[in-house]
C-alpha cells in the first residue's frame, strides 16, 4: 500500500501535465480549424506538417530528459548530489538549442526534400517552424530540468512548470490567433509565437525553482557528487539518442505518409494522433513514476523495491487502459466535432474511431515498461526495442502497398493504423522477453 501511494504521488503531477501537453495540439488545431479564409483541412495540414518539424527536431533529443532522469534517480538512491548530472544536461542543452536557430533554415530545406504536400500547407508548416524555432533552446533546457525533477522524486515542479507552459500556450493561442482583449488578431502566426512566449516563461521558472530545490538537495546530501563517467553518461545518450530516431522514424513516417493522400486525410489521421496521444500522456505518468522509483531502488541495491514497483506500475497502467477504452468507445465522434466545424472532416474521420480502441491494450506494456527501462538507465534495451519497432512499422506499411492495400486515400489511413499498432505490439514483446534478464522480473 506505501509503494502504491507513492506511485500515485509521482503519477498524479505529471498525468495533470502531461494532459495539457495534447490538450495543446487539440486548442492550437481548434484555433487554425476555426479561422476564416483559408479552408479548415488546409489550416489543420499547415499545423500538424509544422509540429511533425519541431518532433523530428526535438525527439533527437529526448535523452536530455530520459537519460537526466534516469540518472539522477538513481544517485539519489545512492544518497549522491544530482548537480553535475544537471548542469551536464543543461550545458548540452544551450549549445544544441543555439545550433538550431542558426541552423533554421537549413532544417526546413531538408525536412521539405522527403516531406510530401500542397503548397499552401508548406507555405503555413514554414511559417510557423520560423517563429517557433526561436524557444529551441528554452524548449531543450526544459527536458532536462524535468529529467532531473523526476530523478529526484519531485514530479511536481515539472507539473507546475508543464501546466505554466502548456496553459499559458493555449490561452496565447487563442488571444494571438483571433486578437481577442485588444491583442493583434495575429491569425496562424499566433499560435507558433504563444507557443515562444510560454516556453521561456516555463524555463524562468524552473531556474527559480531549480535553485531552490539544489538548496535543499546540498544540505540534505551527504555531499558526494554523482560518480558518472563522461563515457557512461555519453554512452547512455547515445543509446537514447538512436532510441529517439527510431520514435522519430514511426511519428514523423506517420505523418508524411498520411500527408501523401491529400489533405483531408492528413487532417483525419492528425486529429486521430492526438487522441492516441492522450492516452500515451495518461500513462507517461505511471511510467515516469516507474522511471523515479526503478531508478532509486537501485541505486539503493534494493532488487524487491525494483520488482514491487514493476507490478504495481502495471497494475495502475492497466487500470487506466480499461477507463480509455471506456472513453474512446463513447466519445470519440464528440470529440472530433471538437477540434474542427468542418463537416467533411468529421464525416472522414468516423470510420477510423475503432482504432481507438487499440491503444489502451496495445499502448499500456510499451508505455510503462519505457519507464522502467529508463529507470534502470539500460540504453541498449530502449534503443533495440525503438529501432526494431520502426522497422516493424515500414515493413507492415510497404509490405500492404505492394498487395494494394492503400489503393484508396481511406484504405491508406487505415493500413498506416495498423503499422502504428504494429509498432507498438514490437515494442512490448520486446521490452516484455528482455525483462527477466534485465530486472530480474516479468509480468
Amino acid at each position: 500500500m506505501r509503494l502504491s501511494k507513492e506511485i500515485l504521488r509521482l503519477a498524479i503531477p505529471s498525468i495533470l501535465a502531461g494532459l495539457t501537453v495534447p490538450l495543446v495540439g487539440m486548442v492550437d488545431i481548434a484555433v487554425v480549424g476555426h479561422l476564416p479564409g483559408t479552408s479548415s483541412a488546409t489550416l489543420i495540414g499547415g499545423i500538424s506538417i509544422g509540429t511533425m518539424l519541431f518532433d523530428l527536431l526535438y525527439w533527437n533529443f529526448g535523452f536530455l530528459r530520459a537519460g537526466t532522469g534516469g540518472l539522477t534517480a538513481q544517485a539519489y538512491g545512492r544518497k549522491d548530489n544530482t548537480l553535475g548530472i544537471l548542469w551536464r544536461a543543461l550545458r548540452i542543452a544551450a549549445i544544441s538549442g543555439v545550433a538550431l536557430v542558426i541552423l533554421q533554415w537549413v532544417v526546413v530545406q531538408l525536412a521539405f526534400l522527403v516531406i510530401q504536400c500542397s503548397p499552401e500547407v508548406r507555405e503555413l508548416a514554414t511559417r510557423y517552424f520560423y517563429i517557433r524555432i526561436w524557444a529551441a533552446p528554452a524548449t531543450l533546457s526544459l527536458f532536462a530540468f524535468k529529467g532531473w525533477f523526476i530523478g529526484l522524486q519531485d514530479s511536481v515542479r515539472p507539473m507546475v512548470a508543464d501546466l505554466l507552459v502548456n496553459g499559458l500556450n493555449m490561452v496565447l493561442s487563442v488571444l494571438l490567433g483571433f486578437g481577442y482583449m485588444g491583442l493583434p488578431a495575429m491569425g496562424f502566426a499566433g499560435v507558433a509565437l504563444g507557443t515562444v512566449i510560454a516556453q521561456y516563461s516555463g524555463l524562468l521558472y524552473c531556474v527559480v525553482a531549480a535553485r531552490h530545490k539544489a538548496g535543499k538537495e546540498m544540505a540534505g546530501q551527504a555531499g558526494h557528487d554523482a560518480s558518472i563517467d563522461a563515457r557512461d553518461f555519453f554512452s547512455l545518450n547515445r543509446d537514447l539518442f538512436l532510441r529517439s530516431l527510431g520514435m522519430i522514424a514511426v511519428y514523423i513516417g506517420f505523418t508524411v505518409l498520411s500527408a501523401k493522400h491529400g489533405d483531408l486525410m492528413l487532417a483525419v489521421s492528425t486529429i486521430l494522433m492526438k487522441f492516441l496521444m492522450i492516452f500515451s500522456y495518461f500513462t507517461d505518468g505511471f511510467a515516469y513514476a516507474g522511471e523515479a522509483l526503478t531508478g532509486r531502488f537501485i541505486g539503493e541495491g534494493s532488487s524487491e523495491g525494483v520488482h514491487a514497483t514493476v507490478r504495481q506500475t502495471f497494475a495502475w497502467g492497466w487500470g487506466m487502459a480499461v477507463l480509455f477504452m471506456l472513453a474512446y468507445g463513447l466519445g470519440g465522434t464528440p470529440l472530433f466535432h471538437l477540434m474542427t466545424s468542418a463537416p467533411e472532416v468529421v464525416e472522414a474521420g468516423k470510420q477510423f474511431l475503432p482504432w481507438l480502441l487499440l491503444m489502451p491494450l496495445v499502448g499500456t506494456p510499451a508505455f510503462v515498461w519505457d519507464g522502467i527501462y529508463t529507470g534502470a538507465t539500460d540504453g541498449p534495451d530502449l534503443r533495440n526495442s525503438t529501432l526494431l519497432c520502426a522497422i516493424g512499422f515500414f515493413a507492415v506499411w510497404y509490405l500492404g502497398c505492394a498487395l494494394g492495400l492503400n489503393a484508396t486515400p481511406e484504405s491508406a489511413i487505415h493500413l498506416l493504423m495498423t503499422a502504428y499498432f504494429t509498432h507498438l505490439a514490437v515494442r512490448t514483446v520486446y521490452l516484455t522477453m528482455r525483462s527477466k534478464r534485465v530486472l530480474g522480473v516479468r509480468v
